[in-house]
């Protein structure tokens, strides 16, 4: 008892001895603990407070009445920031997709181009049916005043306007470029020459001449499909391609490690590009009072889409929680809030998609770059407003025929709209000549498309993640499935394998009384053959 009694107050003193530091010690987890969070989502963090720095940097700057020059000085960090982006779009897109097109057989890869191609027709024509619907309900061009006083600051000159046609024919035109090196940095487009012509009966007319001609611009549309077909070649190559997909492989690799390092330059960039964009602003007050309706109904039209649409089909083909599946793209959807780009944004989405949400790599590699150039939700939103918003500017009430008009012309010209900053606006082009409607009031769309710009790129790299998530979980679904079939065939043949051994008559036992022994001793068993 009394050695009892003397362990018992030992215990009790090194209990009291060791209190202090079991609470150091779980100090000292929960700081590391901390750390590693941060260390984990530093460039979430520093991306977020990049916005919030370059907003209050703008309206800081903005009092100070900076002339042209010195706005170009403030914009020179984000301007760095899109070349270096813009740089490795070309590396990554092509290698990207020829290693992705090689890795995945040709089922997979029919199977899951086929859903990626539903997925991206439907999203797209459910956002122009969202678009038109929220324009009727929120009528903004109705009673829209001050549309032109100088103080919008709109611009002058306007895109050429381009028959409808000849839109659809330059879409087909840069599928194929003729020149593979030119497409890396010139795309095909029409123009139009007027010609005089004298008539028989002396009256002279003007005739309107399509030319072709090279403008600036990456033809990604030509790359795109180059590096898809040049990538399942590869794949029916065998052996002998081989060594040229590894080549693709490790260009690609190489590429993200690239990307990985620019990334850390973006919270910088982005401040800078989005402080420079509030000190150019003229007269905001105006701008939002006389416009502010257009400006609602399309962000409002972005929000539902990009917030509830869109995560409620992901929802539903995966049965996994969207929110959390978007918690890790935070970076690329900053990016391509300060950038407008989806293009630029491609880099770190695929960095994100893959490290973050564990995307496989040859889903993300194969179906971001092709989202990047044809799936553009946000920008079919956008251009049914717009030419909604036209419409009732000019006070003309839009039929059936023409409602259907803009959801087929906005769904298909999605599809080329340059992934650059107010790419979108030339396609608003094609949409009001389809519907017969002036070109001239795109003055008022471009004097506000740097504010709806922002929110539309985000919705178009929203709806690629998604898509991609959806595959991936689709891919794998499949995976699963044909493993476990593999499996009980394997089991099948195992056990039709053995009732073979036992009820053969080729095979005799040399001991035929006892059934036990033969089955416990293999060598029991001989052919007859």
């Amino acid at each position: 008892e009394a050695a009892a009694g003397e362990e018992k107050a030992d215990q009790g003193r090194n209990g009291h001895a060791e209190g202090p530091a079991e609470q150091r010690r779980g100090g000292g987890a929960r700081l590391r603990g901390c750390r590693g969070f941060l260390r984990r989502n530093a460039l979430v963090l520093l991306t977020v407070s990049g916005v919030v720095a370059g907003v209050a940097l703008g309206a800081a700057v903005r009092g100070a009445a900076l002339g042209p020059a010195q706005v170009a000085y403030l914009a020179f960090p984000g301007e760095l920031l899109l070349r270096m982006l813009r740089m490795v779009i070309l590396p990554l897109v092509v290698c990207s997709l020829v290693s992705g097109a090689a890795s995945l057989d040709t089922r997979s890869l029919g199977r899951l181009g086929g859903i990626a191609l539903a997925y991206f027709l439907g999203t797209t024509l459910l956002a122009s049916g969202l678009a038109v619907a929220l324009g009727f309900i929120v009528r903004p061009g109705a009673g829209a005043s001050a549309l032109n006083t100088p103080g919008l600051g709109l611009p002058g000159a306007l895109p050429t306007s381009k028959e409808t046609v000849d839109s659809f024919l330059d879409l087909v035109r840069n599928l194929f470029p003729a020149n593979l090196v030119a497409a890396a940095f010139r795309t095909y487009a029409t123009d139009y020459k007027m010609l005089l012509r004298n008539t028989t009966s002396g009256n002279v007319t003007l005739e309107k001449i399509p030319v072709g001609t090279e403008i600036e611009g990456m033809n990604i549309l030509g790359l795109v499909l180059f590096a898809l077909v040049l990538g399942v070649a590869l794949k029916k190559l065998g052996p002998e391609g081989e060594d040229l997909i590894r080549f693709f492989n490790s260009f690609n690799e190489a590429t993200m490690v690239l990307v990985s390092w620019i990334m850390w330059y973006v919270p910088i960039g982005i401040m800078f590009l989005v402080g420079s964009k509030i000190v150019e602003m003229e007269d905001i007050v105006l701008l939002v009072t006389s416009l502010g309706k257009y400006i609602f109904a399309s962000i409002l039209g972005h929000f539902i889409h990009g917030g509830i649409i869109l995560p409620l089909i992901y929802f539903a083909a995966t049965r996994q929680n969207p929110y959390r599946f978007l918690l890790g793209l935070i970076t690329p959807l900053a990016t391509a809030f300060a950038t407008c780009s989806s293009s630029a944004t491609l880099p770190s989405m695929i960095k994100c998609i893959e490290e973050n949400n564990g995307v496989d790599k040859r889903i993300s590699r194969f179906i971001l770059p092709i989202g990047a150039t044809v799936n553009m939700d946000g920008a079919a939103i956008f251009q049914c407003m717009a030419a909604v918003f036209i419409a009732q500017l000019n006070n003309v009430d839009l039929n059936p025929g023409q409602i259907f008009t803009i959801l087929v012309t906005a769904t298909a010209s999605s599809v080329g709209a340059a992934g650059v900053p107010a790419g979108g606006v030339l396609t608003i082009a094609i949409i009001l000549e389809a519907i017969g409607l002036p070109t001239n009031d795109l003055s008022l769309i471009l004097a506000v498309d740097w504010i709806v710009d922002r929110t539309t790129t985000v919705v178009n790299v929203e709806g690629d993640a998604l898509g991609a998530g959806i595959l991936n979980y689709l891919n794998e679904k499949d995976k699963r499935e044909r493993e476990q079939e593999l499996k009980e065939v394997t089991i099948e043949a195992i056990a039709n394998s053995k009732s073979e051994a036992e009820t053969s008559p080729l095979v005799t036992h040399k001991n035929p009384v006892s059934n036990t022994s033969s089955t416990a001793d293999p060598e029991s068993k001989e052919s007859v053959l």
